[in-house]
C-alpha cells in the first residue's frame, strides 16, 4: 500500500511522506516519487509549487 492510501485510512501520519522521499532518493526504483508516493498528478503538483503545508492542509481537509 503506498503512503497516500495508508494516510487517507489512518495508518500514516504525514511527516512519514519525508522518510519515504529520502527511501526513494537512495533507492534504485525506476518508478517516479509521486507514484512511489500513490499521490495524483494534482497533489503532486500542490506539494512542488506550493508547499509541503500545502499538500497536508489538502488531505487533512478532506
Amino acid at each position: 500500500m503506498k503512503f497516500r492510501e495508508r494516510f487517507m485510512n489512518g495508518e500514516a501520519e504525514f511527516d512519514e511522506i519525508f522518510d519515504l522521499t529520502d527511501e526513494w532518493n537512495f533507492s534504485d526504483e525506476e518508478c517516479t516519487l509521486r507514484e512511489y508516493l500513490g499521490l495524483t498528478a494534482e497533489e503532486e503538483d500542490v506539494w512542488i509549487s506550493e508547499s509541503d503545508e500545502a499538500l497536508e492542509e489538502r488531505y487533512y481537509s478532506r
